[in-house]
């Protein structure tokens, strides 16, 4: 039997507060102590139970002939995507201790904080420094990100490992590189669906929620972004991934522009702690949506003409060379329209979750490639572009809920060199979301106002 100091280190690097399947080690696996083993599916109260992802539901079981056990093998289904988990599997955990790292964590950032940015963050210095919780509730574009900074740089001098989940690749995208611009004296992991850092060691690790279902009490410090966001507000294996990866004690930070009405409540009868960033760090209101009635856009479309007021409103965006984003509640109406927008002008484009060319689409909008793209609520959150207007077409849909109209509203004016961007809802009928988005967001500006942290 092998103790600790005779494995590899980089076999401990690899396994080191993960839980992986035993297909997915690259190595062999010697036989030592910290070296643990859980079957991937177990029976709880007479049910399939899935260790990964803790599923627990019938229906999203399946099973199939299995090659390896030569049995019809029960897997499990939600979870499928990050490989299969059947009733033969093996997850892998180790439980030694974790290996050294290379650098440093000091923080290499010369900007300043607002005065509502500073409570938030040392409210986050104090709930790592004591193991607790904490909610940052910021209006979009408060600076949500450099809030975290000391708060992470005390984590990472304490030798403690820090993660940030949230729910989309293009937020692990955009704040994986200005992580590691700040904290240059080590790695930066950022982790999404088919990233090259899967397999890298790092005390600070930027990752998608849904990656989390690969990690095992890991993490002294969980930072959890837009944590009402689909899909992790809505999938209760995701809640429990935050929970499994995390060390026992630890500090767990949630950051939202929205949290949801339930959590509102608590934080208001003094249930959860929180702290409320109610300004953007530039002391300039938030843009306040205007409405406008556009018809029944859906049949203007299907007929191949724009809705006069959509087209009125892109081509005084492209006759001032004033990027912006046009937000469709739907793929297949957002296709239909793209040709539509193209006659205007060809470079016009669309991204939505399943487009393979959404990154690059992405990056031409920051580099201002693009005059305007459109896109479904795959961007309403996490992505900045300095100077744009912001529309969207069929507001009244379902899909636009509060928290997502408020959060598309905040793509616009974010940058403290273009603090003002038109912000337009299109609409065939006003619902109640799209009402008190507008209330939610002129609320924050009064709040604003009465702390002194608007200019105006």
């Amino acid at each position: 039997m092998m103790s600790s100091s005779n494995i590899s280190s980089s076999l401990v690097s690899f396994l080191s507060g993960r839980l992986l399947l035993e297909e997915e080690v690259p190595f062999l696996l010697p036989v030592s102590p910290h070296i643990q083993k859980l079957p991937g599916i177990s029976k709880k109260h007479q049910y399939f139970y899935c260790e990964r992802c803790g599923n627990n539901k019938k229906e999203r079981f399946a099973v199939f002939p299995c090659a390896r056990c030569r049995t019809i093998c029960p897997y499990c289904r939600h979870c499928l995507m990050m490989g299969r988990v059947a009733g033969c599997s093996r997850l892998i955990y180790w439980t030694g201790p974790e290996p050294p790292y290379e650098g440093d964590g000091v923080l290499q950032w010369i900007g300043q904080l607002s005065e509502g940015q500073s409570a938030a963050s040392q409210a986050v210095i104090q709930a790592i420094q004591d193991d607790e919780e904490q909610l940052i509730w910021a209006v979009c574009g408060a600076g949500k990100t450099e809030v975290l900074f000391a708060g992470i740089e005390s984590a990472l001098l304490a030798g403690k490992r820090v993660c940030i989940a949230t729910p989309r690749t293009d937020v692990v995208l955009e704040l994986a590189p200005r992580l590691q611009k700040v904290f240059p004296g080590i790695p930066v992991a950022a982790l999404y669906g088919g990233s090259p850092d899967r397999h890298l060691y790092s005390p600070l690790v930027v990752t998608t929620t849904h990656q989390l279902l690969r990690f095992f009490k890991a993490f002294d410090v969980m930072i959890v972004d837009e944590v009402d966001a689909f899909p992790y507000s809505y999938d209760p294996s995701l809640q429990r991934a935050v929970q499994k990866a995390r060390k026992s004690p630890s500090s767990l930070i949630y950051l939202t522009a929205t949290p949801h009405e339930t959590w509102q409540k608590d934080c208001l009868k003094g249930k959860r702690p929180f702290v409320k960033i109610s300004a953007r760090f530039h002391r300039q209101p938030l843009p306040v949506p205007v409405l406008t009635w556009s018809g029944n856009w859906k049949k203007a479309i299907k007929k191949g003409k724009l809705p006069i007021q959509v087209k009125e409103w892109a081509m005084k965006r492209l006759q001032a060379k004033k990027q912006a984003l046009l937000f469709f509640p739907h793929i297949d109406s957002m296709q239909q329209a793209l040709p539509l927008f193209q006659q205007l002008d060809p470079s016009i484009d669309a991204v939505h979750a399943e487009d393979p060319d959404r990154k690059e689409k992405v990056n031409s909008m920051r580099e201002q490639k693009l005059p305007l793209l459109l896109s479904t609520t795959i961007l309403e959150r996490g992505v900045t572009f300095p100077n744009i207007d912001v529309a969207v077409i069929g507001s009244e849909d379902d899909i636009f809920t509060e928290s997502a109209l408020v959060q598309i509203a905040g793509r616009a004016g974010r940058s403290a060199d273009f603090p003002e961007g038109e912000v337009r809802f299109f609409h065939y009928g006003k619902t109640k979301a799209i009402v008190q988005a507008v209330d939610h967001i002129r609320q924050m500006n009064k709040e604003g106002l009465e702390k002194g942290w608007l200019d105006r």
